[in-house]
């Protein structure tokens, strides 16, 4: 832009031609819930504040997909269920008036699965979002539309949610770089929440870099979101000051030998996490292997209170909107029949259960001594950060559920991780690159800076990031 050679409206016309010609068309992706109907108008205006008086942000032009869980004063926020279509509440969330406030433009909203509730992303107001990689494959979630489009390069950057796997998930599954953040360092005013013991925003990007930029912006205190405050005197001036290649001299990580699978259907994945290993100690990491149980199917079932909190927050949130929800509750969303088959049997478990009783309370206490467990396995070992599989088998086919992700274990404690791409399986005749292939690193709480740097320098050294073949073709 500085050099005349690019301006913010050619490259949001770029991305709107790619979303036309490969979202519904052509591989028909299925990402996009809503593009912005003035996204080249915004362009125009940053256009022209350019010519006046230069770079307006650090996001200055960027196009950025929103999941559309994140509220939008000037676009649909639906939470990817029919039950929401058309809502539009009164005000950005506090995150998305963050990025607009650095200079970007929010091109559209994303598939994810309906509201959040599990990892496929299928929804009521969209269908299946599928995996540029393999098309017959679902591309994680939830916060899958962001990742699929990000993939097929339907904008710069995205945003997604995480409150178990959701950033990650589809980071890993397709070729990206996903942040779950500390628990306060994000706002989450204006996000339709879930679980607010465990959700975040986070950055899902195609580069750490890119990810390392649009943390800065999003992170934060907000008076409106008390978890925040926990972030004062935590916060970097910036985190691009972290992406340095020899982040990996020198650095103790501790591979978490419980997270990997022992069956045939884990062994691609094993062989390609155990190449990345190996790399990285040949980077110049100290790697320990630590023989430790940590069961993350059971963390799910036993300790993650996501399931509990549901319905608590989300009807606090439906019946304290402006404008007014269509509906104010999960009994309202099952009673009007507006969502997907596929998620009523979740639907139904959330009204169930509740933030009071000793069930949920002996969950609480699980997640502490979670978190001492976690600590003391970094402490006893002097480690920097851990590492593991993010999944321990390859994404599963669209139709499947997902199943043997790890990413529960910092959700849950509410410390930060970050996935980054570390190869792709076998070719197929549906994947003709591979599946992609994710590895995550996991720190102490405000260690974003260490982990940042830590995937950055395993993504100079292997470069395993490769655009999808399905929507390579020209525009």
């Amino acid at each position: 832009m500085r050099q005349g050679l690019l301006t913010a409206r050619q490259l949001v016309k770029m991305y709107l031609a790619r979303i036309e010609a490969y979202d519904k068309k052509g591989p028909t992706i299925n990402s996009i819930i809503t593009v912005n109907p003035k996204a080249v108008e915004e362009a125009d205006a940053l256009d022209r504040r350019f010519r006046n008086s230069g770079i307006t942000g650090p996001l200055h032009g960027i196009c950025v997909l929103l999941k559309d869980n994140i509220g939008t004063y000037d676009m649909p926020t639906t939470a990817g269920s029919s039950s929401l279509k058309d809502y539009r509440p009164a005000n950005d969330a506090l995150v998305a008036r963050r990025l607009r406030e650095a200079g970007a433009v929010i091109l559209a909203k994303t598939n994810l699965h309906e509201f959040a509730l599990w990892g496929e992303t299928l929804s009521s107001i969209l269908g299946q979002t599928v995996n540029p990689y393999d098309l017959t494959r679902t591309p994680g979630g939830s916060s899958g539309g962001t990742g699929a489009s990000i993939a097929a390069n339907f904008g710069t950057v995205g945003i997604g949610t995480d409150t178990v796997n959701s950033v990650r998930s589809p980071a890993s599954a397709c070729n990206l770089v996903g942040i779950r953040p500390t628990l306060g360092l994000i706002s989450r005013t204006g996000i339709i929440p879930y679980s607010l013991t465990q959700d975040t925003a986070g950055p899902i990007a195609r580069t750490v870099s890119d990810a390392a930029g649009l943390l800065r912006v999003m992170a934060g205190y907000d008076p409106h979101d008390p978890v925040t405050a926990w972030s004062i005197g935590n916060l970097p001036h910036n985190y691009e000051s972290s992406l340095r290649k020899d982040a990996l001299i020198g650095a103790r990580i501790g591979v978490l030998e419980s997270l990997f699978g022992n069956c045939p259907e884990h062994a691609e994945v094993n062989r390609v996490i155990r190449t990345s290993i190996d790399l990285m100690k040949d980077k110049g990491a100290d790697i320990f292997w630590i023989n430790i149980p940590l069961d993350t199917d059971r963390i799910l079932a036993e300790v993650s209170v996501h399931r509990y909190e549901l319905r608590e927050y989300l009807t606090r949130y439906l019946q304290n909107t402006n404008p007014p929800a269509p509906v104010k509750s999960l009994e309202d969303i099952l009673a009007g029949g507006k969502y997907h088959s596929n998620n009523e049997s979740d639907i139904r478990k959330a009204i169930r259960l509740s933030v009071t009783g000793k069930a949920y309370y002996a969950r609480m206490i699980r997640r502490t001594r979670l978190q001492e467990s976690y600590l003391k396995i970094m402490a006893d070992n002097t480690l920097d950060a851990l590492i593991f599989p993010h999944q321990k088998r390859l994404v599963v086919p669209t139709g499947h559920t997902q199943v043997d992700r790890n990413g529960v274990l910092t959700a849950v404690a509410g410390f930060p991780s970050i996935v980054v791409p570390a190869g792709f399986s076998i070719p197929t005749e549906t994947a003709p690159l591979g599946v992609p292939i994710g590895i995550e690193f996991a720190g102490r709480p405000w260690s974003e800076p260490l982990l940042i740097g830590l995937a950055y320098s395993l993504e100079q050294a292997t470069r395993f990031r490769h655009p999808p073949l399905s929507t390579d073709t020209p525009v």
